[in-house]
């Protein structure tokens, strides 16, 4: 019977071993010792990227997303594509659109100088879309730590996943729903849209086709934005048109006044259950703060690769 206890003993150790391994829990202080000027190094590069073009904030606050939305947290954007593997960056929502990579090898470099083969390429985006969102006057949080990089990617899923600017508001719901995000959660989040810019083709249909537009904005957009598809498609325009390179709650303030960029800006505005929470975030900036910190961190914590899963990149652009 000793022996027989012993061995499920053992057996029960090697299990919980196994679970821990595999959904360790991500922390704050992942990193403070294996690489404890990890957060000064990412402020530095982000800060010095956002000093030469402040758009540049809303484009890395934006990989995040557009990893997360992704089978997870997992940095599977980040992938090259090679002539044997398809990452996701010529997916539909990503091509032409996404860009920030090279501040992201610039922190990778900087890091794997400070603290070879410890940061995750996930981690980075993770606190770079922090930094960003500060660098550019909004708030701040504690990021959670520990997440490790993919080996794999999903073009169709970055097809199938990612929020359209065209999506109406159930659609949106449903998007945001699918990775475990309320719809509260999605218009909180949505709020990411008071930094950065859109390109012509993704609100040339809303400008001179839809209804509940304000008629000057829609003149003035159209003014950069030619009727005619393939004209002016990778112009650009303001996604708030108040204060673009500032993160505040100006973004929710226009909608109110039908002065969303995009439809799916606009659906947020639009006789649907979002409306009430929309009118609390453009009275109420510390409110909208307070609940896009959370939404932030709530989104990284979407199926992140933990203990023994996926690897660490030496390079974020392809595998090891």
């Amino acid at each position: 019977m000793a022996s027989s206890s012993s061995s499920l003993t053992i057996v029960a150790c090697l299990l919980l071993v196994t679970i821990c391994s595999t959904n360790a829990q991500l922390s704050t202080n992942f990193y403070s010792k294996s690489c404890p000027n990890l957060d000064s190094t990412v402020k530095s590069v982000v800060q010095s990227a956002i000093r030469k073009e402040a758009r540049m904030g809303a484009s890395l606050l934006r990989l995040f997303f557009h990893d997360c939305f992704v089978n997870g947290c997992d940095g599977s954007l980040l992938l090259d594509d090679t002539s044997t593997f398809t990452g996701e960056k010529m997916a539909i929502p990503n091509n032409g659109s996404v860009r920030g990579f090279e501040v992201i090898d610039q922190i990778k470099s900087a890091l794997e100088k400070a603290c070879p083969g410890i940061v995750s390429c996930a981690d980075i985006l993770a606190i770079t879309a922090r930094d960003s969102v500060v660098g550019l006057g909004g708030p701040t949080w504690n990021v959670k730590l520990g997440r490790r990089d993919a080996r794999t990617a999903s073009q169709s899923a970055a097809n199938n996943d990612i929020p359209q600017p065209t999506f109406s508001l159930s659609q949106l719901i449903s998007s945001f729903q699918k990775q475990g995000l309320s719809s509260s959660e999605m218009v909180a989040l949505s709020g990411g849209h008071t930094i950065g810019q859109a390109r012509c083709t993704s609100f040339r249909t809303r400008i001179y086709n839809e209804k509940n537009i304000n008629s000057a904005f829609a003149k003035t957009r159209q003014a950069n934005c030619p009727s005619t598809n393939n004209t002016g498609d990778n112009n650009l325009a303001p996604l708030d048109v108040q204060t673009p390179t500032s993160f505040d709650n100006n973004y929710y303030k226009n909608i109110i006044n039908q002065k969303g960029l995009l439809h799916s800006d606009q659906q947020l505005f639009s006789g649907g259950s979002t409306n009430a929470l929309v009118q609390t975030y453009s009275s109420n900036p510390r409110r909208f703060s307070s609940d896009f910190v959370a939404a932030m961190i709530k989104m990284g914590d979407i199926k992140p690769l933990t203990g023994s899963n996926g690897e660490i990149r030496k390079n974020c652009r392809k595998t090891n």
